[in-house]
């Protein structure tokens, strides 16, 4: 999946070859659509991989915290 949308970004970026400005809170800069539609890609999938693996931990914690309740529970 990881590898089809980085080729759909690539093909689509590289049929757009105008430089465009993005503007952010401290600086400018002037670069290719192309190289932009890359940079939010990747950006987008790192981001959504490190939600993916936050929500895991906090279900694996959730699930330590609710046998550790029921094992304090049993030995009253």
């Amino acid at each position: 999946m990881l590898i089809i949308l980085l080729t759909i970004a690539f093909i689509f970026g590289s049929q757009n070859d105008q430089v465009i400005t993005l503007n952010y809170l401290i600086a400018r800069i002037d670069i290719s659509v192309a190289m932009a539609v890359s940079l939010f890609t990747v950006i987008g999938i790192f981001i959504g991989i490190l939600m993916m693996l936050m929500w895991k931990f906090s279900r694996v914690v959730k699930k330590k915290l609710s046998s550790n309740d029921n094992s304090l529970k049993e030995n009253k």
